[in-house]
């Protein structure tokens, strides 16, 4: 029995992204095969040898062609069928690069509409820090008052956070002394405490969209760790920005980093677990029996509780700066990683509003 022939196969996913390429590599087989230079001079020959014979003729005597002339009239055939070949490869491919041309310019006018319609949707109050208004809707398009008014109470936090880094950064520069940079390390670590507070208890109205990173821009979404940032990661940015740490800073930091690592992990994957469980429960459950509702809130509220768990180990990390490190080591700390944050909300405004020819 003969074998079917083969196929190479693309998922539906990526077919969008691979076809462009495959386009622009027909495009270059063309126009290697159609240099105009070369064609251009070809043509010029050809036209000049076909008045030259036609000239002989006219001088001739009309007759049979000898055979010299058949065989001398067999090149100049296939000058001219390859000619018509490669005019209208050079066809098909103007008229294929310009359906091309014309596919990216509607898909760019595309972008732009949704961009506007996206802006007003903000200035109706739909959207609050860049978070989309498809954030707060579900599929009855209703909004969910719960993470709206956590959007707007996040939106008031970065700007507090803002300026307590305007002072930190004033304060040690200008040499402040230690009762007043107490007060400011004091307030800094309470304002990570009540962004905690917060995210608790937007978790009972949508836990998913707080563990997801919806709420952040989407370069702090790109290093996200189950709705916040990864202690042991952080740990990784802020020492080498800090003064110059003794032996036994040293130590205690490193062993604070392993703890963090060693508690992320365990939440890691039992939140693995977590997901393929809660992936079961769906797929078997049948809404109509009655028991696949409450299976479903009870691996939810399993969920909010790793989302928890993870926050108090932020939180932790932060307090035990104050006990490893001297006062002005610990505002240094807070300075840095307010900065840190600062910069990954500007990529994220970058790349949004980076000129239209890069994009």
């Amino acid at each position: 029995m003969m074998n079917s022939p083969s196929t190479s196969f693309v998922p539906p996913t990526t077919m969008g992204i691979y076809e462009p390429f495959h386009q622009m590599e027909i495009w270059g087989e063309n126009l290697t095969a159609v240099d105009p230079v070369a064609h251009a001079a070809l043509i010029v020959e050809v036209d000049r040898k076909l008045d030259n014979q036609s000239e002989d003729t006219s001088h001739g005597t009309l007759g049979t062609p000898n055979k010299y002339e058949q065989e001398t009239s067999r090149p100049f055939d296939k000058v001219q069928r390859r000619l018509a070949q490669n005019r209208e490869a050079a066809r098909k491919s103007r008229l294929r690069k310009k359906a091309y041309v014309q596919q990216l310019e509607s898909s760019r006018l595309k972008l732009i509409q949704l961009e506007q319609e996206l802006n007003r949707a903000r200035q109706q109050g739909f959207c609050v820090d860049g978070v989309a208004e498809s954030s707060q809707l579900g599929f009855s398009g209703s909004v969910n008052s719960g993470t709206a008014a956590f959007e707007l109470e996040y939106g008031q936090w970065v700007e507090e956070q803002n300026r307590q880094v305007c002072e930190l950064r004033n304060a040690l520069q200008a040499h402040t002394n230690d009762m007043e940079l107490q007060i400011l390390v004091e307030n800094g670590l309470k304002h990570y405490s009540q962004l905690f507070r917060m995210k608790a208890t937007a978790a009972k109205a949508d836990v998913f969209y707080v563990m997801s990173g919806l709420w952040k821009t989407s370069s702090e979404r790109f290093f996200l760790w189950m709705g916040g940032f990864r202690p042991s990661d952080l740990l990784k940015v802020l020492m080498p920005q800090l003064d110059t740490l003794t032996e036994y800073q040293l130590l205690e930091i490193d062993n604070l980093r392993q703890s963090c690592q060693q508690a992320e992990d365990a939440l890691s994957q039992g939140m693995g677990r977590l997901q393929q469980t809660l992936s079961q429960t769906v797929a078997e459950g049948q809404l109509g029996n009655g028991s696949y509702i409450p299976q479903a809130m009870e691996k939810l509220e399993a969920i909010t509780s790793f989302l928890n768990q993870a926050d108090h180990i932020r939180q932790e990390t932060l307090n035990q700066m104050p006990r490893i490190l001297t006062l002005h080591q610990t505002a240094g700390c807070l300075l840095v990683l307010g900065e840190y944050f600062q910069r990954l909300r500007a990529l994220s405004t970058i790349w949004s509003t980076r000129p239209r020819e890069l994009a």
